[in-house]
């Protein structure tokens, strides 16, 4: 099945609060690029997250990890597909992950921005490994939480010998 096929969208409800998580609030829902909207939608969380502790963000990524895995299994069951790309709160997910003890300076929301994006596009080993093999919930969000984390270690590289 073609993980950008919108007919599958018919089943989607957003009174149903697991497919409003599982959307971002929406951001999932727009024709083109749905993955890149979700992930921008969440670069406004992410500039408030860089001004907080850094357990505050990992607390973040977590609850919304937990949520993401359960709101995508319902989506996913009710819309009859796996991963369908209007699924995006793994995307949420994984910029939260990207920002992971960065400096308090609002601009590198953007770093995080672009470098989940490359990663989560292009998905290297292991990224697409867990892509292509873990299915469910847990699938929908453990290929962005990896390249959340590769997004995060790129993003400090760049921080301490760039920036």
């Amino acid at each position: 099945m073609d993980k950008h096929d919108r007919s599958f969208l018919k089943n989607i409800r957003l009174s149903n609060p697991w497919h409003l998580i599982a959307v971002g609030f929406g951001s999932g829902l727009l024709p083109k690029a749905p993955g890149t909207f979700g992930s921008l939608a969440a670069v406004p969380l992410c500039i408030g997250l860089l001004y907080l502790d850094w357990y505050y963000v990992l607390t973040v990524a977590v609850i919304t990890f937990f949520i993401g895995w359960y709101a995508s299994e319902v989506t996913e069951k009710d819309m009859g597909m796996h991963d369908n790309s209007s699924i995006v709160i793994d995307e949420f997910d994984g910029m939260f992950i990207s920002i992971l003890f960065f400096p308090p300076q609002w601009y590198l929301a953007f770093l995080a921005f672009v470098l989940f994006r490359i990663f989560d596009v292009l998905k290297p080993f292991p990224i697409s490994f867990f892509d292509r093999r873990i299915g469910g919930g847990l699938g929908v969000m453990l290929d962005d939480v990896i390249a959340g984390i590769f997004a995060l270690v790129c993003g400090h590289l760049i921080i301490q010998f760039l920036l």
